[in-house]
């Protein structure tokens, strides 16, 4: 059936984020590593506090910060200075006032397709900041559906789309991550378009059977919705 709604995932998708967690958390290494032994495994220790608080602090920036927090309390075993952790702190906040990066193409695709479908932004993380990075990027204007969520599951896409009346059959959902984006809209009877992006968090990292749609660029969508009937 012909498709009226555009889900857009929001990081990584229409704008730069994995590379900001990804220098924090080498820079995160540098800080720590004069006060933990020599062979502490610093990456594989946060992304195990990451993991274990997502349940309790979901995703995002702040999420994050007091995952590096408590993962140099515990990897140094309470050794590091206070200073260290409120250099910590302060990288957090640094994060939360990163200039939204759209990536390559983002402003005239979103611009396009504004003119053809209705547009919902659904992404998952913090929600103050997510808003804030909405409104900074120029897009909001484009909008009809923001939904920033916890999780990116077959619930959550079922209540969406319930919500706000969106046929499921008339429904396309894009996105960098397969486990987030792709798989749960395809297991409910909707279509979906992956656009993988250079980074992609280990938490995102699935197997999936079966082909997926997949475009180089954002810029290949227009095309390919035409292409859907």
């Amino acid at each position: 059936m012909t498709i009226d709604w555009v889900g857009l995932d929001a990081d990584d998708t229409l704008w730069h984020s994995e590379g900001v967690f990804q220098d924090t958390q080498a820079w995160f290494c540098d800080v720590l590593e004069p006060f933990c032994d020599p062979d502490a495994n610093l990456v594989a220790r946060l992304d195990a506090v990451e993991r274990r608080n997502i349940p309790l602090l979901g995703y995002g920036v702040k999420a994050f910060t007091l995952s590096m927090v408590e993962a140099a309390v515990e990897v140094t075993a309470g050794r590091v200075p206070a200073t260290v952790l409120a250099e910590l702190v302060e990288r957090g906040k640094q994060m939360l006032q990163h200039p939204v990066d759209l990536l390559d193409g983002v402003a005239d695709v979103v611009r396009e397709l504004a003119g053809r479908y209705q547009l919902a932004v659904i992404t998952k993380g913090d929600l103050v900041h997510q808003e804030h990075k909405l409104q900074r990027s120029g897009l909001l204007e484009h909008v009809q559906v923001v939904e920033i969520v916890n999780e990116k599951d077959e619930a959550t896409y079922r209540h969406i789309l319930g919500r706000n009346r969106i046929p499921v059959e008339r429904f396309v959902m894009v996105g960098n991550a397969l486990r987030s984006d792709v798989l749960p809209v395809l297991a409910i009877g909707g279509r979906a378009v992956h656009i993988p992006y250079a980074l992609t968090w280990a938490h995102e990292h699935v197997d999936h059977p079966g082909d997926v749609a997949t475009l180089a660029t954002i810029r290949d969508l227009p095309d390919w919705l035409r292409s859907q009937v």
